[in-house]
């Protein structure tokens, strides 16, 4: 292997009897597609290993991350490598994978279907990880997918060891009313209603507000002041309606970061690294 390949995908098997049908579809896709990345401390050790090294490498103490991204492009985009990279530096494996019709994934992108493919990749995560502390890490859409797997793991009795949320909006239906490109719709008769019709029609919610009500996992939020794709302002109001619902208050913390950093490239701030890991060991220790 490379030094690229040292990024490989690590083989998935689904969880118990043997898969048929659409569930051997879906393990296909995400053998496919889901691209595990050491800690840099360990690329030179994981120079020509095979995928079942990889996977017992999760098993090294250090934490993990599965990373669930933007509505756009795939996960090969390249302030999600940066990321990646950032996080690989500071000691983290990171697994990030394409959802369903994104990337070289086939299928349709449902809310449903996203939400399923990050539950499984989890849990698959977990099953392998031993006592290593697995984190569900989203970006934008990516944050209502982490939200709306990490209600369905506490509904579980198996609540994720912990979320952390860049740039999130408090449901779709508020998020995409006012994306910048669509407010000068606004005014034009009927279209609120249709556009409306048009997300209730293929169950799109993802309801950041409603899911944090239910969750205990630690949980980070992270936002840029100047973020305009997402403005600030969702990720305090969300912030506002977890805090008032944990009852452990020192579960739940918000980072602002200074302008510079827009909707993407949180990954460029000096700071961002060492603010999550030292939420992270606070909550793990």
């Amino acid at each position: 292997m490379d030094a690229q390949d040292c990024q490989a995908a690590a083989t998935l098997q689904p969880p118990g009897p043997p898969a048929h049908g659409c569930v051997a579809a879906w393990w296909d896709m995400v053998d496919r597609n889901l691209r595990h990345t050491v800690p840099s401390c360990r690329e030179e050790d994981a120079k020509g290993k095979d995928r079942c090294w990889y996977e017992a490498a999760l098993r090294d103490g250090n934490p993990i991350i599965v990373y669930l991204h933007g509505s756009a492009e795939h996960r090969a985009a390249s302030h999600r490598l940066k990321l990646v990279k950032v996080l690989s530096d500071g000691g983290f494996h990171v697994l990030s994978v394409d959802y369903r019709g994104f990337g070289d994934s086939t299928g349709k992108p449902t809310e449903e279907g996203l939400t399923t493919d990050a539950i499984r990749v989890y849990e698959w995560t977990k099953a392998r990880s031993g006592i290593t502390p697995v984190c569900l890490w989203g970006h934008s859409l990516g944050t209502g997918v982490a939200t709306n797997a990490a209600k369905v793991l506490e509904e579980k009795g198996c609540p994720a060891d912990a979320i952390v949320l860049e740039a999130p909006f408090t449901n779709m239906w508020v998020a995409s009313i006012n994306y910048p490109l669509l407010k000068i719709y606004r005014n034009v008769p009927g279209f609120l209603r249709t556009f409306m019709d048009a997300l209730r029609k293929d169950k799109i919610v993802f309801p950041n507000d409603e899911n944090v009500k239910f969750l205990s996992s630690p949980l980070l939020i992270l936002h840029g002041e100047d973020d305009r794709t997402v403005p600030l302002e969702y990720g305090k109001k969300l912030y506002e309606i977890a805090h008032n619902a944990y009852r452990n208050k020192e579960r739940v913390k918000m980072v602002i970061f200074p302008p510079g950093f827009q909707h993407n490239l949180l990954c460029k701030s000096p700071t961002l690294l060492v603010t999550v890991r030292d939420f992270l060991s606070k909550q793990w220790s």
